[in-house]
């Protein structure tokens, strides 16, 4: 399957096909469900959970996929915050959910209007990982990869939210001035307009110290101040950021300070990346480097060859003539994991498909990028001053050597 690189990310990217019927035909064989993710599981693993507690979380998701499987509307919602079915990885739940999707998938018309943007997102996502390409060797005949072309596809429609309507106000002369409440009313009105000329007379006789007292319990107390609202300015979790792979580089052929590399990010397809570490780095220690890619920036061209992904590198607190390093994932982690910021907010937030340039989502949050004295990568809340780890599953992310370093 070929995603449009930079246009389209495997964990996030909101998909844009119609998935037909909403209730899914299930035409497979429970048997080639189960020797499917069978084989997902024999090439990886780890995707039957790390211990008691995790395994157990999967095997009460494996038993809910295929309710929630027939559904693709409550389907999609579900989706629509999710990465995968239990945590930040895969697992045998998500490859069983996949095979469900399988005939829906294949079998909807392209081109058709987006209903279910999620749902595409994650079968396609679950559709790239390792462990899937695996089975689908194994058992060539079972679930064959969907080819879906995400770049050709109309964007979905966003409605516009309905206009407030404000309430108008009650016409009291409708009310009907001949009722006994109206005359009342006018009543009222009479005895009001007598009494500050009563209030006058009666203020004369009352001491000073008097008035200043009835003035001080007249006055209204202080308004609770609004609660905070939530913020609505860039946020880290907006940045698609995953680890990466250098599958080759070379030296740009019309560029001396820039390398082009070819990194594998999870994606059906390595992405072409222009980054300028000549000065700062050799190929052979680029080559083979397990690394942290910003994913969805916007595709720029850089003396004629596009790149699609940008490194996360640490400069030296001195400045970047005091050296350029990579920021490291953890060890274990493989091309495509998902990192993140640790905090409830950001954990299991969906970045953008893409970051706007317009809005500068990116030149906003990076400033606060740094590397601690453990030379742990962090992001620091300007507001809160709250640190927040960049992490994988596996572990935080790090510098090499540098420590109060500024991340790029």
């Amino acid at each position: 399957m070929r995603l449009a690189p930079g246009l389209f990310s495997s964990t996030t990217r909101s998909a844009t096909l119609t998935l037909r019927p909403a209730r899914i035909p299930f035409i497979r064989a429970m048997s080639d469900i189960a020797q499917f993710v069978a084989a997902a599981q024999k090439a990886d693993p780890a995707l039957a959970g790390a211990g008691d507690k995790e395994q157990a979380a999967i095997a009460k998701a494996t038993s809910e996929v295929a309710s929630i499987a027939s559904n693709l509307k409550s389907l999609n919602d579900k989706l629509t915050p999710l990465t995968y079915l239990v945590g930040n990885s895969p697992s045998t739940a998500d490859v069983d959910l996949y095979a469900r999707l399988h005939p829906a998938v294949a079998g909807a018309p392209a081109g058709q209007h987006p209903e279910h943007p999620a749902v595409l997102r994650y079968f396609l996502h679950v559709q790239d990982l390792p462990a899937v390409h695996a089975a689908q060797k194994e058992l060539p005949n079972a679930f064959p990869p969907v080819d879906v072309d995400v770049s050709s596809l109309p964007a979905p429609p966003r409605a516009a939210p309905a206009p407030k309507v404000k309430k108008e106000k009650k016409d009291k002369a409708a009310a009907g001035d001949a009722t006994p409440a109206a005359a009342e009313g006018k009543k009222e009105k009479k005895d009001k307009a007598a009494a500050p000329a009563a209030e006058g007379a009666a203020a004369a006789a009352v001491p000073e110290g008097k008035k200043k007292e009835k003035k001080e319990k007249k006055e209204k107390a202080p308004k609770a101040a609004p609660a905070a609202a939530e913020p609505t300015g860039p946020l880290p979790s907006m940045i698609d950021l995953r680890v990466g792979k250098v599958l080759d580089v070379k030296r740009h052929p019309d560029a001396d300070s820039l390398y082009v590399e070819s990194i594998d990010v999870g994606e059906a397809e390595p992405r072409t990346v222009c980054s300028g570490l000549v000065k700062y780095m050799t190929e052979d220690e680029i080559r083979g480097a397990t690394i942290i890619v910003v994913c969805n920036l916007k595709p720029v061209t850089m003396r004629g060859v596009k790149s699609f992904a940008m490194l996360l590198c640490a400069s030296s607190k001195d400045g970047k003539d005091g050296g350029v390093e990579f920021v490291l994932p953890p060890a274990g982690a493989q091309a495509g994991d998902r990192v993140y910021f640790e905090g409830e907010k950001y954990e299991n937030a969906t970045p953008e498909p893409q970051l706007n340039p317009k809005k500068k989502v990116f030149e906003t949050i990076q400033p606060n990028f740094s590397t601690l004295d453990n030379l742990e990568a962090v992001w620091t809340d300007p507001e809160t001053k709250t640190v927040h780890r960049i992490r994988t599953k596996d572990g935080v992310c790090k510098a090499k050597s540098f420590a109060g370093a500024s991340l790029s």
